[in-house]
């Protein structure tokens, strides 16, 4: 596949697929007689990685290294496992916060949807007085 196919492909614009090739967030791209870029099944597989990596929340630099890790081979298990293990541990400290979060958003909606029945709006007694900040 060509850059621009590869880029419709997968809503990564030509700019970006190359910085990750250029950074080492992506291993150099196969490239065709002609010097152009023919993304092959390994290169591909590598860009849904990064896609799926970088919505996970992974900098930059954690990419990066796990990438060089993956190209150092088998003995470099131990270390992928623990950069992957730190990474699902703060992304479930982020979870929890986006949870308290939507929590306290729900009660919010709850008290504005019955003041919208109402005309009145009230907050419960345990979050103290009439407030936008409850």
């Amino acid at each position: 596949m060509t850059i621009r196919e590869v880029s419709c492909e997968y809503g990564i614009s030509q700019a970006t697929l190359r910085y990750y090739e250029r950074v080492g967030m992506i291993p150099p791209v196969t490239r065709a007689d002609s010097g152009n870029r023919d993304y092959q099944k390994k290169d591909l597989e590598w860009v849904e990685l990064v896609k799926c990596m970088r919505g996970a929340g992974l900098t930059v630099e954690a990419i990066i290294k796990y990438v060089r890790l993956c190209q150092v081979g088998d003995s470099t298990i131990k270390d992928r496992l623990e950069l992957l293990e730190g990474q699902r541990e703060l992304l479930l400290a982020q979870r929890e916060q986006i949870d308290t979060a939507v929590t306290r958003l729900n009660h919010k909606i709850s008290r504005y949807e019955e003041a919208a029945r109402t005309g009145v709006l009230t907050w419960d007694s345990d979050h103290g007085g009439d407030s936008c900040l409850e």
